[in-house]
């Protein structure tokens, strides 16, 4: 379990921050193009990452690590599911599609996880 655990952090940091690197040079070279369905794909996936960047940014240290871990991570997954469904939307290929569809039931269900986690802590803090 731990061994899963350590390995879907480091995918899950992977990709943060292989989304930074791409939006940071999204930023620096902005797209000039024609509009086209590509850009729709494009919009919902950018989207998704500046919302969570900003749900993400507005939650402040509580002190514990556990609380912090899943209260950031939430918006994480959140976002990790509108960019599943802007791929639902959009994509073709259909190995992407069903992988669109998995990250869509994982990340929901360690969602609800997190949520009833959280939901047991602020029960036993009030006991």
């Amino acid at each position: 379990m731990k061994m899963r655990m350590r390995w879907q952090l480091g995918v899950i940091l992977a990709v943060f921050f292989c989304a930074l690197t791409i939006q940071a040079q999204h930023d620096s070279h902005p797209y000039t193009g024609d509009r086209s369905a590509g850009d729709h794909s494009w919009s919902g996936f950018t989207s998704s990452m500046e919302k969570m960047h900003a749900d993400m940014a507005a939650i402040g240290p509580s002190g514990t690590t556990d609380l912090d871990f899943v209260r950031l991570m939430l918006p994480h997954h959140r976002s990790a599911i509108d960019m599943a469904k802007t791929q639902l939307l959009y994509g073709k290929d259909p190995q992407m599609r069903r992988l669109a569809q998995e990250i869509i039931t994982d990340q929901q269900s360690e969602i609800e996880l997190m949520e009833l986690w959280l939901k047991q802590r602020d029960r036993q803090k009030h006991e």
